[in-house]
Parts: structure tokens; C-alpha cells; sequence
């Protein structure tokens, strides 16, 4: 029996949309940066909750004042050019391998469900200060047969050590769905919230993608201030991540 739930706020499904960005706590956070900053910075609204009983068991509260359940939310975000992204993310992913598989097959299955031309799954990869690669990822030829017509490089070999979490799983698992999902990973320092990292895969995915998230140095660096300041009241960053702090993550992409 399942234990993840979708708990819609708005309607029951996902309106139009021209992308899934998708992000968790991670190395660097740049995906969550990226993700918490288009909510930000663009017209926006939480169109549902991701539950899962395998969420750590902090309720939070949110803007209001009013308690809220451990969740992934499912944000739609309206960019400048008229086009609508859907965002999901939050503050954790679940703890257990078994939770993190039953998010993300939820995740694709809403993606089956509401048409979406591609998931995007936004990563950072720890390495050097002077490398400022964005590594692409796919699980399925014909969709990297497709983004190499584009001219857009494809890795082969990596990432050599794997991909943990819902992120690789959303991945490694869109081809059983028919899913067109994409990793897009981005080399940073893995600083707490790496600024410059989420700039550099933001202007990556317009031109790569058409998508144009408008994002800037100051709403991000506004967006990493306030992550920080949810860990320092709520706990690190290993202990949102559901994983121990040790140095056996930091091959990963996450």
C-alpha cells in the first residue's frame, strides 16, 4: 500500500504547462535555489502537496502562521514570456529508500498524467572552485538522441559514482514510465547555497530550453539567505537531507 499522497490545494491535476523543475535539498542546494527563487521572484501559487510517511516528522509553520504537514509542494510559476512552469520541491525528501522511490514514481505519474514535455531534475555535483560545468543526464536514447540533434551534449560517463534520491530516480525511472526526464547537474563548491552555481544552470536551461526564467544574482542571493536561516532554526542541511554527514555523499549528485 502506498504511503505518498498528492493533496491538491488547487483543482485536481496541473494546468498547462511548458516544463517540471524539480529540486530537494542537496549539494550546493542550486537546484532548490533555482526552484524557491522563480517561486519568489514570478507570479506563483502552491497548487498542491507531495505527503509521504517516510517525510521526517517536522510540521512547520508556514507564512500565515498556520501548521503544515511535512510535504513536497507542486507550485505553478508564470514567467515573463506568458509561459507556466510547475516547481516541486520543499525543505527534505523522504528518509527511506522506499519513501524517496514512491515520491518520485508520484512525481512521474503526475507528469504522465498532465502531458509534460519534459521533467527537468536540477542537481549540483561537488568539485573544484574553477569548475563551472552543467552536466546533462538521461536515461533514455531517444531523448538524448533528441537534445544531441539540438546541440546540446549528453554525458556518457558520468556520473560515475551515481545519483542519489529522488533525483536519480526520477531520472532512472522515466523511461518505465514514458516520461521525457532530463538531470541537470551543476558543478559547485557545495557550499550550504551556492548563488553563482544556481545563476549558471538557470541561464543554461533559457537557452537551452527557451524556458525564460528571468532570474537574477539578487533574487538568488535573497532566495539562499532565507534557506539558510530555515536551517540554522531547523537543523542542518545532512539532517533535512535524511542522510548522515559524512564524506561518502560528496561523489554524488544530489
Amino acid at each position: 500500500m502506498s504511503k505518498t499522497t498528492v493533496y491538491w490545494l488547487v483543482g485536481d491535476g496541473l494546468p498547462e504547462h511548458s516544463a517540471i523543475l524539480e529540486a530537494v535539498p542537496g549539494v550546493g542546494n542550486v537546484g532548490k535555489v533555482l526552484v524557491d527563487s522563480l517561486i519568489s521572484k514570478h507570479p506563483s501559487r502552491t497548487l498542491g502537496w507531495i505527503l509521504n510517511h517516510d517525510l521526517p516528522p517536522h510540521s512547520t509553520l508556514d507564512e500565515k502562521g498556520l501548521l503544515r504537514p511535512p510535504r513536497l509542494e507542486i507550485s505553478s510559476v508564470i514567467l515573463p514570456d506568458g509561459k507556466t512552469v510547475i516547481t516541486i520541491g520543499g525543505e527534505l525528501q523522504p528518509m527511506t529508500p522506499g519513501g524517496q522511490h514512491e515520491v518520485a514514481e508520484a512525481i512521474l505519474s503526475l507528469a504522465k498524467e498532465g502531458s509534460t514535455p519534459q521533467v527537468l531534475v536540477l542537481a549540483g555535483l561537488a568539485t573544484e572552485a574553477e569548475s563551472k560545468g552543467i552536466h546533462v543526464i538521461c536515461a533514455d536514447e531517444a531523448v538524448r538522441s533528441a537534445l544531441e540533434a539540438d546541440d546540446i551534449p549528453v554525458s556518457r560517463e558520468q556520473p560515475e559514482s551515481g545519483m542519489i534520491g529522488i533525483a536519480g530516480l526520477l531520472v532512472s525511472l522515466s523511461p518505465i514510465v514514458g516520461v521525457r526526464s532530463i538531470g541537470l547537474v551543476a558543478d559547485t563548491v557545495g557550499a550550504s547555497a551556492d548563488v553563482l552555481a544556481a545563476n549558471r544552470l538557470a541561464s543554461w536551461i533559457e537557452e537551452a530550453f527557451d524556458l525564460k526564467l528571468d532570474l537574477d544574482l539578487d533574487s538568488t542571493e535573497e532566495t539562499a539567505r532565507k534557506l539558510l536561516e530555515t536551517y540554522e532554526v531547523g537543523g542542518t542541511l545532512e539532517e533535512a537531507m535524511g542522510v548522515e554527514d559524512n564524506d561518502s555523499h560528496r561523489d554524488f549528485y544530489a
